[in-house]
């Protein structure tokens, strides 16, 4: 899966919880543009980590502030994985 795929199957997973309607770019901030509670986030973890197989360490998700970071650290988990 391509940096531009991850991002968009992200985007696929916030969508549902995007409840302002923000534009999902990877720019977007989790805490800033959507106002996500913790446990949205969490949710949200849990259904990147069921999508892609991986599990993301927790001491790595107080550094990933937008939709990019996410999916770099995706993209880089898997890559690691295989």
């Amino acid at each position: 899966m391509t940096s531009e795929a991850t991002l968009a199957k992200i985007c696929d997973l916030i969508e549902p919880i995007n409840k302002k309607g923000v534009p999902l770019t990877a720019d977007t901030t989790f805490a800033a543009d959507l106002e996500l509670d913790s446990l949205t986030v969490m949710g949200l973890v849990a259904d990147i980590e069921d999508e892609f197989d991986i599990l993301l360490p927790i001491n790595l998700l107080p550094e990933l502030e937008t939709i990019g970071q996410v999916a770099d650290a995706v993209d880089r988990i898997v890559a690691d994985k295989n």
